[in-house]
């Protein structure tokens, strides 16, 4: 079954949006025989809907940042709806220390280091419609400070 073989990571999902995806998701990954497939808002096709200006900004810089700082061989590092081959899963997170937003970068950074194949799908990502984002100052410096480190030891 798909448990045995799969792993998902989907921290930042809050909407039902994302099970339209999976199908998705589970085809490119047995087409291709890519160790992941992630979702991305930036490429065409995908896309974000919700966000004001200063969340998208905050979104593009990191990801921009994090392109031409590590190279991490996908196009968006800190969405987080992502189809991992199970054993792949299980390697990646024994190697990662960060936590929050730096969390999702680290994979997908440490998944190049250790030259597994990724695939994208175009997601659209609908922001929730009760609360708030947990995105806080505290989040962009942890970011931050999170990719320096990775620069300075990947």
């Amino acid at each position: 079954g798909i448990n045995a073989e799969y792993g998902t990571s989907k921290e930042g999902s809050r909407r039902a949006n994302y099970p339209k995806f999976i199908a998705q998701f589970i085809a490119l990954q047995q087409k291709t025989g890519c160790d992941i497939v992630t979702g991305t808002r930036y490429k065409t096709g995908g896309g974000v809907y919700g966000w004001d200006v200063i969340r998208k900004l905050i979104s593009c810089t990191a990801n921009y940042l994090t392109q031409i700082m590590l190279w991490p061989g996908c196009s968006d590092v800190t969405g987080s709806f992502r189809l991992y081959k199970k054993e792949v899963l299980e390697h990646l997170v024994s190697c990662v220390i960060s936590k929050g937003y730096v969390f999702q970068m680290e994979m997908m950074v440490r998944a190049k280091q250790h030259g597994y194949s990724v695939e994208e799908v175009p997601i659209t990502f609908v922001d929730r419609v009760y609360g708030e984002s947990k995105i806080s100052s505290k989040e962009i410096i942890g970011f931050w400070m999170g990719l320096m480190k990775l620069f300075a030891t990947t």
